[in-house]
């Protein structure tokens, strides 16, 4: 290949692309390649007539312009040129993907998480983002560009459906792959996604199933995304949830075609976070992109992450800590993330510690009890060869934190490289998205010794030496993120000085609004500008020190009691369940004082050693709280409720306590039956209202239909026979505004004083269903000729009516007819007539303004005519693109004022169409799907 040759190529693309980035002006233009398509770049016939133009004027090369205007691809072009284009540049290899692909920007513009996934694909696409674990020797990468790709083809199939923006969107995914292609596909699709649990086994699938149909019927789920083993169950939710129209899984979607997105706005819902249920009935958490960007920001602030590091993480992706603490967080600082499963992490907890070691993890986050579990139940054997000197910051959070296992783990897993600075206690919450508080970097654990008796009785925390009787040991959460604030306050939500117990308080750009479909729980959350955690505690040196939930304070005799401490103390007795306490306080009827309740989980059936348990339970009781246990209930495992994430549900406990259905048995058969009862009751009664809204919907669209067809025939016939074709025009026109009343469609035309009678017209007006030309005939009685797709010809009767009235049909894949109709279209305008496009070409099903292609608009240019834009509303409601079911609705139609060309040529033309489509947008209140840069 000679040089010129090659320069020859790089102009022609270069030129292809400045053809690109004026078609569209103001957006980020997509990157042109050889094998672009040139429909996908937004050249369509006109377009590519432009190109032609350019080619013979910059270019100085002949072409054949019938050869080259169906040829798809730059390359083809070239090709008919008679040269090739220049070989690819070899691709770096897998291994050192990541060296060689830099994070050169953070997406601090962003302002949803589908613009951040979005830029990350665009300027560093190959750089591989999560690395996910199925087993030890089993590995999927996962780069930004294949996320974004995947994702974009899930929210494509989403949008067919159709998923409509705002719609909920359960996923039930394990982690792995498949949850992060569907969750960024839902916020891609403009939808909001709900992630929930899977069932962590059979043994107590009723509980667990009750449990989530109140979630999907509060977040009024339209969808389930589920994995083939939780398919044959989600199905029965179905039956019981009346919104949830389908379940589906991964695979459903697999060969679904790349589709245009909606990022969302910083306002926009982004994700609903179901709290764990710990303290009552789960509720769902607001959080906005604004709410959830600005957490992930904050953190990064305060934990100095950059690029460089590598997050290690097992935390489940239902759960706050592991969705945006660890996902979420990662993606927005470029971090690489190696994930691997809950269940792996439980089977064999080593494997977490040996993929910080193999990776060089500098992050990792997990509850308490899993630095108990490393530092008491791993072998030495376990450790040999482990180095976790790269370990920068080891979270602590998402449960109490006890001061007892950080110093235990400190000593297990410093010899191995494990500073005692990494250890890093954190608090949040999932109403403030995760993160409220980290400490400062490098300092470690703090533990603050107080009075136990003074903190019960009179709210003080007083310090006091560490090996003092009354010595308790509580752990710092650190102080309030940038841009957070922490406050204690009395029960009049009045500011306590420090070391003074009282109810904690937060506020922030990260706070949610509150909890979905839920104004009770909400009005308990938020306090103006400021939110209840739902935690007691006190701040000393501006530190925050939690030191118990609102919901598990137990009364007794004037003290306030807390469960936590003598909850850990339980577990480490031998013979009970270690994590398997619940501590609760009961009514009781014979006293005004609570009951102090421990029910523990035990597989020891001696008696003798059972009586054992309870003596040294009820010791502990005397020794840690200085009050005796009043009932010691010994259970079977699997009878300590607890939420998804691990947390005791003692409010539960307590219910099933009280009402006797807890003992030394553990739960009864008849819960069971309870339970059972009330699922197929459930489910019958959502049947029931699905069959009878269907029933009325089926009616509904059998009159419309028969309306429809009547007048359509009344109208056909009319307008074969009256002698002028203004008659015709005008019969259609009352024949359509007949339609629609009789069907019980309003339509309400704005602005018509502003419609142009007396001159020909370009009218261009948004498509979102089959019935916006008839809405456009109804609205106006004025002599429009439609443009129309050449399918419509394939029906005689449907040919002559439509050419009676005038409208001229058009073959839009067929560039060179495409080209000709053009120039017909010209003529018409020419002789005085108004001509109506869709300039969109299409309509989908789900919401949203697509691209307008520049024709009708040349037409304009050329002749001279003002362009009179119109917003359609409502017809996409009553009549989806997907769905011959017809609503009643309401259609709204907008004319705009009159606009005329401000000069020739094709800069003209893109200015007429943008500012035409401007006014529309601004009126057909749907989003814009051309205005993120990653499409």
């Amino acid at each position: 290949m000679t040089e010129s040759d090659t320069d020859i190529a790089r102009r022609f693309l270069a030129l292809v692309q400045q053809l690109v980035e004026e078609t569209q002006p103001g957006r980020r233009p997509p990157r042109v390649d050889w094998d672009s398509s040139l429909d996908t770049l937004g050249l369509d016939s006109l377009g590519r007539l432009e190109l032609l133009l350019r080619i013979e004027r910059d270019l100085k090369l002949p072409i054949d312009q019938d050869r080259a205007l169906p040829l798809e691809t730059p390359r083809q072009w070239l090709e008919l040129l008679g040269r090739t284009p220049p070989p690819a540049a070899a691709a770096a290899p897998a291994a050192t993907a990541n060296r060689e692909v830099r994070i050169a920007s953070l997406p601090v513009s962003a302002d949803s998480l589908g613009a951040v996934l979005a830029h990350h694909a665009e300027h560093h696409g190959e750089r591989t983002h999560l690395s996910f674990y199925a087993s030890e020797d089993q590995v999927t990468h996962l780069s930004y560009t294949r996320l974004f790709s995947r994702a974009r083809q899930v929210a494509g199939h989403l949008r067919r459906i159709p998923v409509e923006p705002g719609d909920r969107v359960a996923l039930m995914l394990p982690s792995g792959v498949d949850f992060f292609e569907c969750f960024y596909a839902v916020l891609l699709a403009g939808a909001v996604p709900v992630p929930l649990y899977p069932p962590a086994s059979r043994a107590r699938i009723l509980e667990f199933m009750q449990r989530q149909v109140s979630i999907l019927t509060n977040a009024g789920a339209r969808l389930l995304i589920t994995d083939d083993q939780v398919a044959p169950f989600a199905e029965r939710l179905q039956q019981q949830v009346e919104s949830l129209q389908a379940v589906h899984t991964p695979e459903h979607y697999r060969a679904a075609a790349p589709e245009h997105f909606l990022p969302g706005g910083g306002a926009d819902l982004a994700l609903l976070q179901y709290t764990s249920g710990s303290t009552g009935t789960p509720k769902g958490v607001m959080l906005s992109h604004a709410n959830l960007l600005a957490n992930v920001r904050a953190m990064g602030e305060a934990s100095a992450a950059t690029a460089d590091d590598v997050f290690v993480s097992w935390l489940p992706l239902y759960h706050d800590m592991g969705l945006i603490g660890a996902c979420l967080g990662s993606l927005y600082h470029g971090i690489p993330l190696v994930l691997m499963s809950p269940l792996s992490f439980i089977a064999r907890p080593i494997r977490w510690l040996q993929l910080i070691d193999r990776h060089g993890g500098t992050l990792s986050a997990a509850p308490n009890f899993a630095y108990q579990l490393c530092a008491s139940r791993l072998q030495d054997a376990d450790l040999e060869g482990l180095d976790l000197s790269s370990w920068r910051l080891a979270f602590n959070g998402a449960e109490p934190v006890h001061a007892g296992t950080l110093e235990d783990f400190i000593t297990r897993f410093e010899p191995l490289g494990f500073r005692r600075q990494a250890m890093t206690p954190v608090y949040g919450l999932a109403e403030n998205a995760v993160g409220l508080a980290f400490p400062p970097l490098e300092r470690g654990p703090r533990i603050d010794h107080i009075d136990r008796e003074r903190l019960a009785t009179t709210n003080r925390a007083d310090a006091v030496a560490a090996d003092q009787p009354q010595a308790l040991a509580v752990v710092s959460g650190g102080r309030a993120l940038p841009d957070h604030a922490i406050r204690v306050v009395d029960e009049q939500d009045q500011p306590l000085p420090e070391r003074v117990q009282g109810q904690i308080q937060f506020r922030g750009p990260s706070a949610s609004a509150g909890y979905y479909r839920n104004p009770e729980a909400t009005a308990g959350l938020c306090r103006g500008d400021w939110r209840n955690t739902g935690d007691f505690g006190y701040l000393a040196d501006a530190e925050i020190f939690i030191t118990g939930r609102t919901k598990d304070v137990i009364i007794r005799a004037g003290r306030n009691l807390y469960p936590y401490e003598l909850e850990q103390a339980v577990g480490d007795l031998e013979g009970i369940r270690k994590g398997s306490v619940a501590v609760f306080g009961a009514n009781s009827a014979e006293e005004d004082t609570e009951r102090l309740v421990v029910l523990a989980e035990t597989r020891e059936r001696d008696p003798d050693t059972r009586e054992r348990l309870r003596e040294q339970i009820r010791q502990l009781g005397i020794d840690l709280l200085e009050t005796p246990v009043d009932d010691v209930v010994l259970a079977p495992p699997r009878s300590v409720l607890k939420t998804s994430s691990g947390k005791i549900r003692r409010r539960d406990c307590r219910h099933l306590y009280e009402q006797g259905k807890l003992g030394e048995g553990g739960e009864t058969g008849q819960v069971e039956r309870r339970l059972k009862t009330r699922l197929y009751a459930g489910a019958a009664m959502t049947g029931l209202r699905r069959l009878l809204h269907h029933s009325v919907d089926l009616l509904y669209a059998g009159w419309a239909w028969s309306l429809f067809g009547l007048c359509a025939l009344a109208v056909g016939l009319l307008v074969l026979v009256l002698p002028s074709r203004r008659l015709a025009q005008r019969s259609a026109h009352w024949g359509a505004r007949a339609g629609l009343w009789l069907a019980g469609i309003s339509l309400d035309v704005r602005h018509r004083e502003r419609f142009v009678r007396d001159r020909a017209l370009v009218v261009v007006a948004n498509h979102a269903s089959y019935l916006d030309a008839i809405v456009l005939t109804a609205a106006y009685d004025h002599p429009l000729h439609f443009v129309a797709k050449q399918e419509l010809a394939r029906f005689p009767l449907m040919r002559h009516v439509l050419r009676r009235l005038g409208n001229e049909f058009v073959q839009r894949d067929d560039v060179r007819e495409s080209i000709a109709a053009s120039e017909r279209l010209v003529r018409r305008v020419q002789q005085g007539n108004g001509i109506v496009f869709f300039p969109e070409g299409t309509f989908t099903a789900a919401p949203g303004l697509l691209a307008f292609k520049p024709g009708a608009f040349q037409i304009a240019v050329d002749t001279a005519t003002p362009v009179l834009p119109v917003a359609i509303r409502g017809t996409r409601q009553i009549l989806r693109g997907d769905r011959w079911f017809p609503r009643r609705g309401r259609v709204e139609v907008h004319t705009g004022e009159p606009l005329a060309s401000a000069g020739e040529g094709w800069s003209a033309v893109i200015a007429l169409r943008d500012r035409a489509r401007a006014v529309i947008l601004a009126q057909c209140a749907e989003p814009d799907l051309v205005r993120d840069p990653g499409m």
